[in-house]
């Protein structure tokens, strides 16, 4: 059979999908806490120093990338694969500290060195792991970096016992060790025990997301989804360090597993010329620069933006073959839907009344808390005055009433004395803002006009 050839758009869609998803190791901005945590694996590693920091940032602010990003600049440096041994610990998959020092000594290639020994403490245990690291003097001995993502969730383990032996190990500098936790708790050191909290080392290196750089995110959109000039392809491979497979033979650590490489995509001179020529295009357009301002004004994080372009990326085939202006529009309005809205849409004009009942409720209560029977008796009132939603049997009421509960627009207020509670007098308080019943009401289609002008107004 012959070769079918890829065409140059799905080409290209390929290219833009993989860098979008697996270029975990081009880090921007925050240089100097990238220096930072470089300088201190380093030293780690090169000077024997025993360290311990912890990397704090809201979720999708770059905290593992850059970390990934560290890796990978030292990881091709002999001497530094060749001296540490890295340890990935997860706070979501190791649950206590049995599972975490059973992943760190797989992790270490020691369990043939453990098996039949018998431990008096966790503490013994971790020294001897470290002992066997050892190889005469401070210098020749392996340094270990413990890279522990979801720290909080560590914190929370049984006396703390694995923190507090890690950061007493790198406290009194019994081997070279570096202690790195990753949070998105900014709050994470009031959760450490006070013997922990006198030995961590209190240094804090913090991610925060610009907030006033929208020209640099107008630069990210078109650095994602331009095309690599040959220009800029001959200073990769300048700058490009691989990685040794010897550095990479710990399976439990997945930050490097798949990185991105542009070299393995070729695109021709024409080809790359006119795509970089769109997007520019696209990038200047001031429609889809209003986009990209009310989403930056939404969301700064650039994990949230990488999604954002996948999704458009996505729409790229042989008969689309360029980005449109009202693509990027229509996915930005996406991106800005409130789910809540869309829910309430798709409800029926009774299970609307009802909510619209509550918003009434709540607005001359204050969001005071409400039963099945205060809205039952509010909806009377509008249905008998109603010509349209008369004669709807309680039973029928009732049903759309739970359907609301199960959709978690409302919430019971639960405590001992409501547990034996008939459901009709279960409190309940409602999830939603007035601002969002109001579009529900202005976007829903075949509604009532009557039941658009209640929702205006509670007087009936």
């Amino acid at each position: 059979m012959m070769p079918v050839l890829q065409s140059e758009t799905a080409k290209i869609r390929q290219f833009l999908k993989s860098r979008l998803q697996t270029d975990v190791t081009s880090f921007r901005g925050y240089e100097s806490e990238w220096q930072n945590i470089r300088d201190l694996l380093f030293r780690t590693a090169e000077h024997g120093e025993s360290n311990s920091a912890l990397l704090l940032g809201t979720r999708g602010s770059g905290k593992t990338t850059l970390i990934t990003s560290v890796l990978a600049d030292l990881l091709p440096e002999a001497n530094f694969y060749r001296n540490t041994v890295i340890v990935y610990l997860n706070g979501l998959l190791h649950t206590d500290d049995r599972l975490a020092l059973k992943s760190a000594t797989a992790q270490m290639n020691l369990e043939n060195a453990v098996d039949g020994k018998v431990f008096g403490s966790f503490a013994e245990n971790l020294a001897f792991l470290l002992e066997c690291l050892k190889a005469g003097d401070k210098k020749k001995s392996k340094s270990v970096v413990f890279i522990l993502e979801e720290f909080d969730l560590f914190c929370s383990h049984h006396n703390q016992t694995l923190l507090y032996n890690l950061f007493d190990v790198a406290q009194s500098a019994q081997a070279p060790i570096c202690v790195l936790g990753i949070t998105a708790r900014l709050d994470v050191i009031e959760l450490l025990e006070k013997r922990v909290k006198s030995r961590f080392s209190h240094r804090q290196i913090f991610l925060l997301p610009k907030e006033n750089d929208f020209e640099g995110r107008v630069e990210l959109f078109k650095i994602l989804l331009k095309l690599p000039t040959d220009k800029e392809m001959k200073e990769f491979n300048k700058t490009f360090k691989p990685i040794p497979e010897d550095a990479l033979q710990n399976q439990e650590l997945p930050l490097l597993r798949r990185v991105f490489d542009p070299r393995s995509f070729s695109f021709s001179t024409k080809t790359i010329s006119q795509w970089n020529k769109h997007i520019d295009a696209l990038a200047s357009n001031p429609k889809v620069i209003s986009v990209l301002q009310n989403m930056y004004d939404y969301e700064v994080i650039e994990a949230t933006f990488k999604t954002f372009l996948f999704e458009l990326v996505c729409q790229l085939h042989d008969d689309n073959p360029l980005l449109t202006v009202e693509e990027v529009q229509a996915q930005g309005q996406q991106f800005e839907g409130d789910d809540k809205i869309h829910i309430l849409c798709g409800l029926s004009v009774l299970e609307l009344c009802l909510v619209i009942a509550m918003k009434h409720h709540s607005e001359i209560y204050d969001r005071d808390p409400f039963n099945f029977e205060m809205i039952l008796t509010r909806y009377n009132k509008f249905a008998n005055a109603s010509t349209t939603m008369q004669g709807i049997e309680r039973s029928v009421v009732l049903k759309a009433y739970e359907h609301v509960k199960n959709l978690e627009l409302i919430a019971p207020i639960s405590n001992a004395s409501t547990s034996k509670v008939q459901k009709e007098y279960q409190l309940h308080r409602l999830l939603l803002t007035y601002g969002q019943i109001g579009q529900a009401v202005v976007k829903s289609q075949n509604l009532p006009t009557e039941v658009c002008q209640w929702a205006q107004s509670s007087l009936i």
